[in-house]
């Protein structure tokens, strides 16, 4: 039994990280980027921090914001295999892109991605079905 706990104790220290980012690649085109970024960015991406001002928004690149777009989509959609290809234009990688804006924080996994579940909350300004004005 004690042979058995030290194998599980030094199976815990010795497992390996298991992050992993979804890049652009480097040499692609800036319309091949900006197509995988209006892709990302319509559908599973959060791609509020790569807004002007937001803390992922420098360096101000496409190749930058294609990197934040990717990888959050690819994080979103649970690291499935497949989701980080865009057409050939990204790829998986174990680091971080090198140049990360000051506050920027790029997930790493699926559980570490920003995007929210959708909001059940109704918009500002409008009547929910029950006839009630909605608070703010």
């Amino acid at each position: 039994m004690n042979v058995f706990l030290g194998l599980l104790l030094l199976l815990a220290f010795t497992k390996s990280s298991s992050a992993i980012y979804c890049l652009c690649k480097d040499g692609i085109g800036e319309k091949e980027l900006q197509t995988a970024i209006d892709y990302a960015c319509g559908t599973l991406a959060d791609c509020n921090p790569i807004h002007d001002k937001a803390p992922c928004y420098q360096p101000n690149t496409i190749k930058s914001h294609c990197d934040w777009a990717v990888n959050s989509y690819f994080q979103n959609a649970a690291q499935v295999p497949g989701s980080c290809n865009f057409s050939g234009t990204a790829t998986t990688n174990p680091n971080p892109p090198s140049n990360l804006g000051t506050g920027c924080i790029f997930p790493s996994s699926p559980s570490s991605s920003t995007r929210s579940p959708p909001s059940t909350t109704p918009p500002t300004g409008t009547t929910p079905s029950n006839g009630t004005t909605p608070s703010n």
